[in-house]
This record gives C-alpha cells, structure tokens and sequence, in this order.
C-alpha cells in the first residue's frame, strides 16, 4: 500500500499534499520536530519526532520504500529514500531518482563548500512561486499513479 511522507519542516505546499493524497486514498505521514497543527484528515497522521539533528530524516529513511512517495528537499534524507526503492519530490516537483541524485548530492556538497569558503555570502535561494507550486501538484499527482501501478 502506498504512502506519503512528508519533510514536513519548512514544507510549502503541505495542504496541497494533503488533499493530492485525499483524493488518491494515500495515508499521508508529516514528520517534524514539532509545531504542527494536527489534521482532522483520517489519512493523516502528524508524526512529531524529537529534538535532534535528522532525527525527522531517520524516521522517514527508516520506513520508506518502494511504492512509497517522499516529500522532501532535503538531499542526503532523498539519497537514502531513493536506494530504498521510493519515489522521491522536492517541493517544487523535482523528482529525485536514481538516475540524478548522484548529481544533485555533488551539487550540494559543492554549493556548501562553496559557502563554507565565503561566509560573507548571503541568500541565493529563489523564492516560491505559483508556477512551483502548480510544478509541484503536477509532479504529486503522477508520482501517486505511478506508485499505485506499482
């Protein structure tokens, strides 16, 4: 049975993933460290974890796998999810597969590197858009038919 599982800190597009799942009849996980509101939504299950550094990122990693989906930008958390077998999102709609997250992982490392030698610079990040969000809704709904077909 698919489910979704969200990186829930700093997730922009959460009510959107709740209904996308809603409408699929997809149990739907957000993990966080903390200041959730918890959903009405059957489907959902909030799921606060403790305090700690990637202590959200373990429990997903630990209980994804294939036919699964995860939500998440962050990029060692959808490396682990992926070698499990899941389907990976970044919030935009992003997908994150075997073919490219050996890519995406070198440009991370790069980029924080990169930052790491200049402390001095500042922002870089784009904002969130409409189109993001619209990308995002997109790239959901054809991850949860892909996963459903198995």
């Amino acid at each position: 049975m698919t489910a979704l599982y969200i990186d829930a800190d700093a997730c922009p597009v959460k009510a959107e993933a709740e209904r996308v799942a809603t409408r699929h009849k997809v149990t739907m996980y957000l993990v966080s460290n903390g200041g959730l509101r918890m959903s009405q939504n059957p489907l959902v299950e909030v799921v606060i974890v403790p305090d700690g550094p990637d202590i959200a990122d373990m429990w997903i990693a630990d209980r994804c796998g294939k036919g699964d989906v995860v939500m998440t930008g962050d990029i060692p958390l959808a490396a682990k999810c992926v070698e499990a077998g899941a389907r990976v999102l970044k919030h935009n709609g992003e997908a994150l597969t075997q073919a490219n997250i050996g890519n995406v992982l070198a440009t991370r490392d790069l980029m924080t590197d990169l930052r790491a030698a200049d402390p001095f610079r500042q922002g870089g990040g784009k904002g969130f858009t409409k189109t993001d969000r619209s990308r995002f809704l997109e790239a959901l709904e054809r991850e949860l038919r892909a996963a459903a077909r198995g």
